[in-house]
């Protein structure tokens, strides 16, 4: 699995962390650190990535099954 964290759209809620920590981390300013790129989702991380992705309200995750 991927995610694909878009920048634009990333708010800083911090949700994907709070609901995916496991998946997800943030930078110091409360944004998604890997806003702009495509991230591997680690074996056995997929249910806190898509946790993550349900929790934020920009919709700035978009998950890409392998």
């Amino acid at each position: 699995m991927k995610a694909i964290i878009d920048g634009e759209l990333c708010s800083g809620h911090g949700r994907c962390e709070a609901m995916g920590a496991s998946a997800y981390t943030l930078d110091d300013n409360g944004y998604n650190a890997e806003r702009g790129k495509t991230i591997v989702i680690k074996p056995g991380n997929e249910d806190a990535a898509r946790m993550g992705a349900e929790a934020c309200p920009e919709r700035a995750i978009t998950l890409v099954e392998d």
